[in-house]
């Protein structure tokens, strides 16, 4: 009994254009045509065709899938499934961060500008518009360490001198700058304290501590204006002076 493409493809649960495409890359063989011009495919190419899709579904390249089916040896090479295992784990991990997140959107526990490992809206709904955009910049740089460090320090209560350095206007003067500062230390220290990775978020961040360092002064200087940014220089010095981490 021979099949037309249109059943090969239909038995194997692929398309015609699928089967085409096979044949095009010379990936599977052309089978004998009748008299009238039909193909007419055989159990081999049944056997072939299902075993292109099965290596095919689990991720395999055609090129690679090529190389299995016409070398002396028909199984995968363990080293490719070792590797494909690998791309497989972190596809899964990935998807599932997304499914995560998709999740918590459903239960209005998360907004899209907020990366959900940094903070859900109850805890970031109070944000000021350039904090929330800097918590935004931070999830893009930093690894896991440092987002969850970040993560734990946005559900602290921010202390008075924290909310007044977010309502900080631009023309601030001296004194006020200098107070604010001062009065932060003790704030600060205690969150380092409290959470040490604090002292180094950039301890696993993908592209290093140098990259890191220079995207959050760039956000910094930004999204906030002179006047909270020169109250964040003075309370790194005064940190510094103090034996504070950076």
């Amino acid at each position: 009994m021979a099949w037309s493409t249109r059943e090969m493809a239909e038995l194997a649960g692929t398309s015609l254009r699928a089967v085409r495409h096979y044949h095009d890359i010379g990936l599977l063989d052309e089978p004998e045509r009748r008299s009238n011009g039909y193909k007419q495919y055989g159990v081999s190419h049944l056997v072939r065709l299902l075993r292109i899709k099965r290596l095919a579904s689990l991720g395999f390249s055609l090129s690679q899938i090529a190389d299995m089916c016409n070398g002396p040896d028909s199984d995968p090479d363990p080293r490719d499934l070792r590797s494909l295992d690998e791309e497989l784990a972190a596809t899964i991990e990935r998807l599932q961060q997304a499914r995560a997140e998709v999740n918590a959107l459903m239960r209005r526990k998360a907004a899209t500008d907020l990366p959900l490992r940094l903070a859900s809206v109850d805890e970031t709904a109070e944000l000021p518009d350039p904090d929330r955009s800097f918590v935004t910049v931070l999830g893009t740089i930093l690894g896991p360490s440092g987002m969850d460090t970040y993560a734990d320090v946005l559900r602290e209560k921010p202390q008075p001198a924290a909310r007044e350095l977010d309502e900080l206007p631009a023309d601030a003067d001296e004194l006020a700058r200098q107070s604010l500062a001062e009065r932060l230390v003790p704030y600060v220290r205690g969150l380092r304290a409290k959470h040490p990775g604090l002292g180094d978020l950039a301890s696993d961040a993908p592209r290093g501590r140098q990259h890191t360092a220079r995207t959050i002064g760039k956000a910094l200087t930004d999204l906030y204006n002179p006047a909270q940014v020169d109250v964040m220089r003075r309370l790194h010095t005064l940190l510094s002076d103090t034996g504070g981490s950076r």
